[in-house]
């Protein structure tokens, strides 16, 4: 969400996330505005991690924020939703709206046709996803739209911990699978 300022407790829990992320050797990408965007590229450079922002121009005033050490603004959301696929090894879900929503909804679509390279998926904060995926399970799953397997495609985290161990572990199996392809 870009609505959120350094004092909101969302803003803080991102801002770890990122901390830890980026202490992992892993670059951070947002799309670069302010509020949660700015708290985790905040976070990354907390660590000396790579801060990435995926800016869009938008009818009111978004900027960059002052923490994105490489940015890239975009007239249009495909354009930058194809750049987070190409160049992410995960996706993390915090707290925000539609435009959130939007991209991880991308995400586990394209994960689930197989257009994209398998990585995860993690909503951070069970109790701010938990309605979404009670619905999800009880209509869309319920009525034959979306299988049990689609449901696992979105992993849940409620610690940044959680969140950098399943990224990492996926990274590692990922890092496996191609030294093994590579040796074949």
């Amino acid at each position: 969400s870009a609505r959120f300022d350094e004092n909101h407790p969302y803003y803080a829990l991102a801002r770890e996330t990122a901390r830890q992320i980026g202490g992992a050797g892993f670059t951070i990408m947002t799309g670069g505005g302010p509020g949660i965007m700015e708290a985790a590229n905040r976070g990354a450079r907390d660590v000396g991690g790579r801060s990435i922002g995926l800016n869009i121009k938008l009818p009111f005033d978004q900027r960059l924020n002052d923490h994105v050490e490489t940015g890239i603004v975009f007239d249009y959301f495909f354009v930058r939703k194809v750049m987070f696929v190409k160049y992410a090894c995960g996706f993390v879900g915090l707290p925000g709206g539609f435009g959130t929503l939007d991209e991880i909804f991308e995400a586990i679509t394209l994960k689930q046709t197989g257009k994209m390279p398998d990585f995860p998926v993690v909503l951070y904060g069970r109790s701010f996803w938990e309605g979404l995926l009670e619905w999800l399970s009880r209509e869309p799953l319920q009525h034959g739209m979306i299988s049990t397997e689609d449901l696992g495609l979105l992993h849940v985290a409620d610690s940044a911990d959680e969140v950098v161990e399943r990224i990492g572990e996926h990274y590692l199996a990922y890092q496996r699978k191609a030294a093994r392809d590579e040796a074949a």
